[in-house]
């Protein structure tokens, strides 16, 4: 006999059993998505409450990217997205194809190739779903074979760091590293390009992430002849200040400050994103291991004298954290054919140094001070085949300190060759006379 009773357990017991499932058919929600435009890429992040369970697909006339989520839903309002892309017209939400699938267009200008992958909580963030779209570059031009090398520009690679997701460090006043340094870094490039026989190059010029393999990349297709990468330090504590340059050392970072650096570094790839391993489709780019060495100490040797360039100039405009380069395992600067370093501008973490960071002619200052050690340095060693090696003369302005015997060994000629280009009767040399220093 069939009660009222049962019949009001089975009912409780068929809802209860249907709990479970309509919560797992719409557990996960979208909270957020962000569009960051490089100019040749765009990278779209969908925020998660859950790691996403999704598919995706493209569609053509017009082009568009489909992502499903299932079990996931949104209150957002897509329409109010910010987005400077040139690759994305938009993202929108479309019929889904089954109850608890939440779909998303993305409306392209063109067709991409499209990289998709789930990025796990790290903060702040917590789960993502990144979609990387690729518009491929401008064609690149032809070059004629020519029987004389025709005389090059130096060129330096600039790499502001972090961009996009990657905030970088932020200061008690919330100032972003990636943004002062992307400032100042702009400030070496311009000053770069108003030099003649220098040219510069940005691994990145606006607030986009570049996946840490990819800046040496940038750098290495550039055929640079250094990379330089623009920080701003932090520690766990506000009392640290000073400006400071970093070489790449094969061992771990002797100094706190250099391995809580080198943690900062790792935690800004998971910010950033699993991005693809550089891979070069010339297998016998280094014919061996020995030549691979012999590259790596000539770059580690000239990242160390400029290095010590920089340094000498920062020490006149800011306050240093330390008078030497210093040493640490930074993925940025381990590119074996080109000498790299890192300049850290200040501590973002100090109250006083945030400030001073992000006022135009502090980040002045340090500019001028990046751009004359880098030409100090290329000016006394040019490279092969450049404008500044077939300069006839150069020109030293005397500083404190300095005399005759001291000039002539940093520039590698004679002192007498110094005052037979000078026309000078002694070896008595003042404070701020300019000299022509002949070529060795």
């Amino acid at each position: 006999m069939i009660t009222t009773d049962s019949i009001i357990k089975r009912v409780l017991l068929l809802l209860l059993l249907c709990v479970p499932a309509a919560i797992a058919h719409s557990a996960n929600r979208l909270d957020g998505v962000r569009i960051w435009a490089a100019p040749e890429s765009t990278r779209v992040v969908f925020d998660l409450r859950q790691p996403p369970q999704y598919s995706h697909f493209t569609l053509t006339n017009p082009y568009r990217l489909v992502v499903d989520l299932s079990g996931t839903s949104t209150a957002m309002d897509l329409s109010k997205i910010e987005n400077n892309s040139k690759l994305v017209k938009k993202v929108r939400i479309s019929q889904p194809p089954k109850k608890g699938t939440l779909r998303l267009v993305i409306d392209l200008v063109k067709p991409v190739k499209a990289n998709l992958f789930a990025l796990t909580p790290t903060a702040p963030y917590g789960n993502r779903l990144v979609v990387d779209l690729d518009g491929g570059g401008p064609d690149k031009p032809v070059v004629k074979a020519q029987s004389v090398p025709e005389l090059r520009d130096v060129i330096v690679a600039i790499d502001a760091g972090h961009g996009g997701d990657d905030p970088g460090s932020i200061g008690p006043k919330g100032t972003y590293e990636k943004k002062v340094v992307l400032q100042i870094a702009k400030k070496v490039e311009a000053k770069i390009n108003a030099t003649p026989g220098m040219k510069a190059v940005m691994t990145r010029s606006g607030d986009y992430f570049v996946n840490l393999n990819k800046r040496s990349e940038i750098a290495r297709t550039s055929k640079a002849d250094l990379l330089v990468s623009i920080h701003a330090d932090a520690f766990t504590s506000p009392q640290p200040q000073g400006a400071s340059v970093w070489v790449l050392s094969m061992r771990r970072a002797n100094s706190e400050i250099g391995r809580w650096l080198e943690q900062k570094e790792k935690h800004s790839e998971l910010l950033g994103g699993a991005g693809e391993i550089i891979q070069n489709a010339d297998n016998e780019q280094y014919l061996a291991m020995t030549l691979l060495d012999m590259s790596m100490d000539r770059s580690m040797a000239i990242s160390h004298n400029i290095a010590g360039d920089v340094l000498l100039n920062l020490g006149k405009v800011t306050k240093l954290h330390k008078h030497q380069p210093e040493a640490a395992s930074f993925a940025v600067l381990k590119s074996p054919d080109i000498p790299s370093i890192l300049v850290e501008t200040g501590f973002i973490s100090n109250h006083k140094e945030e400030r001073l960071l992000t006022q135009r002619e502090h980040q002045n200052n340090i500019a001028n001070a990046v751009h004359k050690g880098i030409l100090r340095y290329f000016e006394t060693n040019p490279p092969a085949n450049t404008l500044l090696a077939n300069r006839g003369t150069l020109s030293h302005k005397v500083e404190k300190g300095e005399s005759l015997s001291v000039i002539a060994h940093r520039y590698q000629v004679s002192v007498s060759s110094i005052k037979k280009a000078n026309n000078l009767k002694s070896n008595t040399v003042r404070i701020g006379q300019k000299l022509v220093i002949p070529r060795a």
